[in-house]
């Protein structure tokens, strides 16, 4: 990483947002008082979860939707204050112009790429893109474009596969002229028609249509109908509702769960092939001590009916494990909540009495 680069990351690093949905993550970034993103980031979704380093899991609101330049803005539950906020380019882009494009490709929090503009106006059906050759990828969608005055210059909205580093952004002139007039309504919850581009409120659309040209508002019957859990998923959210979690807020997927209890993390996973792993992290294994440590974690094996440690590298894990075709509410409601209930538990025995070391996470999980 240049110096260059370094430097507009600390600068921006603190306005850079995490998004999830149960559809996936991605990058948004803060602009005055609304999280700028991708419209395909927040999938049709009235509610998304957001996090930042200065800012805890929470979800937000997503006031404005806009397929045709595949922007939408999200409202933070609170006002977000920053040191270095950041601000709309104020030149005029142009080919070999030194770009550094930020965000959370496939979950890896604060990843910075440079390139150039290898093309300050591409036509892409009708909006002209920067198109750029920073390497980004799944989950940079949303965050920003930045030059080498720290400055917006474009929105990173998509990239051509196996094309060698071909991004390409939407300018801030168009984030500038939408954002503007969204403002100027003084209304949350507005679409805007990919058809007559209109801004609509969302309150005045009926039956999913548009009230200005009558075209179909796909957005408006996702927004409308929400996410909607099924099959196995669903029991395994009811499960976790009954144990008085928030379950949208743990959401990381569509089959991905992950709760802090006390000082530790639990996470459950449904893979493809139908294993449900529902899993804590209690600590690495000490230096010392270890024969006693296997002989404790083996006694305690022998006494559980659902639990189960194991180790897997130099981390001590406290398990619950079964397939999709066993699982029953009154099974896995008995597992989870012993999971829930001892995790914490077993983690400071083990720190106490066998110096097992505390496990580590990354910043976001």
């Amino acid at each position: 990483m240049s110096l260059t680069t370094q430097k507009v990351l600390d600068h921006a690093m603190e306005n850079i947002i995490q998004i999830s949905t149960p559809y996936g993550t991605g990058s948004g970034f803060l602009l005055g008082d609304l999280i700028v993103t991708n419209s395909h980031v927040v999938g049709g979704l009235k509610d998304v979860i957001i996090s930042a380093k200065h800012l805890p899991r929470c979800i937000g609101n997503v006031v404005y939707d806009d397929a045709s330049y595949d922007l939408a803005f999200i409202r933070p539950p609170t006002a977000i204050t920053t040191n270095h906020p950041l601000h709309l380019c104020t030149s005029i882009v142009q080919d070999g112009d030194v770009v550094i494009a930020i965000g959370h490709p496939y979950g890896l929090n604060y990843s910075t790429t440079e390139g150039i503009v290898s093309k300050a106006s591409r036509l892409q059906g009708e909006i002209e893109y920067i198109q750029f050759d920073a390497a980004i990828n799944p989950g940079n969608s949303g965050g920003p474009l930045l030059n080498e005055q720290r400055e917006i210059v474009g929105v990173n909205t998509f990239i051509i596969q196996n094309s060698n580093n071909l991004g390409f952004a939407l300018p801030y002139t168009y984030l500038a002229e939408v954002m503007e007039k969204f403002l100027s309504l003084k209304h949350d919850a507005i679409i805007r028609c990919n058809s007559c581009k209109n801004m609509i409120q969302e309150e005045l659309i009926i039956n999913d249509y548009c009230p200005q040209c009558g075209v179909k508002l796909d957005v408006a019957k996702r927004r409308r109908e929400g996410y909607k859990p099924s099959g196995v998923v669903e029991l395994i959210e009811k499960i976790l509702g009954a144990l008085k979690l928030n379950v949208p807020l743990s959401r990381r997927s569509q089959r991905n769960w992950k709760f802090d209890v006390d000082t530790i993390k639990i996470d459950i996973n449904y893979y493809d092939n139908g294993v449900i792993i529902s899993d804590c992290a209690l600590g690495r294994i000490p230096q010392n001590n270890i024969q006693s440590l296997y002989d404790f974690l083996l006694s305690e094996n022998d006494k559980f009916e659902r639990l189960q440690f194991s180790i897997n590298e130099n981390t001590i894990y406290l398990s619950y494990v079964v397939i999709d075709s066993s699982l029953t509410y009154e099974l896995g409601l008995k597992a989870l909540e012993q999971l829930f209930h001892d995790a914490p538990i077993y983690s400071q025995k083990l720190m106490n009495t066998f110096g097992v070391l505390e496990p580590k996470y990354d910043e976001f999980d």
